[in-house]
């Protein structure tokens, strides 16, 4: 397995969620075993001498590659869900869409001072979502180590917008 065979395995979807938008499906690449595998190993091989004490899965798709690789890393799992979909009590962020605001959330005892973070999504388009939870990192006191994608789209910019909180990683670039 390789990158390009990960990158093949991703479906391109013209015109979704709306016309001229080229949306990555990652679906198609996770139903296969070995894609899957070839994925989460090429992630964990990245930050395997990393300390990372969490990983920080932002919902949704960054739950399918973020808890598996805490397991990988041996380390805990750490989900950012939207708005009203945490029990207890929250740290929330509210981030600028295409189209309005979103707000993410962290449970407020979530992360302790001082510990090393691993922030996963499938997908860096513009950052602003992965900022977002940049931002909830930081109020719970926490160190960013980096930010991880399966897909970065390059020509949107996002890896820019993170910089400012740590490096940036992803498997496939388009």
């Amino acid at each position: 397995m390789s990158i390009e065979n990960i990158k093949s395995s991703i479906r391109n979807v013209p015109d979704f969620p709306k016309k001229g938008i080229q949306f990555k499906d990652i679906t198609t690449a996770v139903k296969k075993t070995e894609v899957l595998q070839e994925i989460l190993e090429v992630m964990a091989t990245q930050f395997a001498n990393s300390k990372i004490d969490y990983v920080i899965g932002i919902e949704s798709r960054g739950f399918i590659f973020g808890s598996a690789l805490a397991y990988l890393l041996k380390c805990g799992f750490v989900p950012v869900r939207k708005s009203g979909k945490l029990p207890a009590k929250v740290i929330s962020e509210e981030y600028s869409l295409e189209y309005g605001t979103d707000k993410l959330e962290i449970h407020e005892d979530a992360l302790e001072k001082g510990v090393r973070v691993l922030i996963v999504d499938d997908l860096l388009a513009t950052g602003g979502t992965a900022e977002a939870v940049a931002k909830l990192v930081k109020k719970c006191g926490a160190e960013i180590i980096s930010f991880a994608f399966v897909v970065e789209l390059k020509d949107l910019s996002g890896r820019e917008k993170l910089a400012k909180y740590a490096d940036t990683y992803s498997v496939v670039e388009y």
